[in-house]
């Protein structure tokens, strides 16, 4: 999978989040994320097993927490409320976690 693509689920994963579970308090899955995002994009020939890669990165990040598993179904928490912004430098709307270092997750600059 390009760089290119992995980025853009990455950001589509936190808009996603931002747009729907932007609460400490709410519990989520990655199939609930997954749907949205077939549903948001369904050029993207990935199974929900193709996903783990993208939730553990953003679990490393700080942007969200597993709290539990049953198979392939895992549910998260975010670390902290998300916030939308632009990157000055790739001029993009991000989505970032308050807890996370302010770094851009598309073109990697510090915001």
């Amino acid at each position: 999978m390009s760089d290119v693509l992995s980025t853009q689920i990455l950001l589509g994963i936190r808009k996603i989040v931002f747009d729907k579970f932007n609460d400490i308090t709410i519990r989520f899955t990655n199939d609930e994320i997954f749907e949205v995002l077939k549903i948001q994009n369904s050029a993207i020939s990935l199974t929900i097993d193709d996903m783990k890669p993208f939730f553990d990165k953003l679990h490393k990040d700080g942007f969200l927490r597993p709290i539990a598993q049953n198979f392939t179904t895992q549910w998260f928490k975010l670390f902290g409320e998300v916030e939308k912004t632009n990157c000055d430098s790739c001029n993009n709307e991000i989505h970032i976690g308050k807890l996370e270092e302010r770094i851009c997750p598309s073109c990697k600059i510090s915001i």
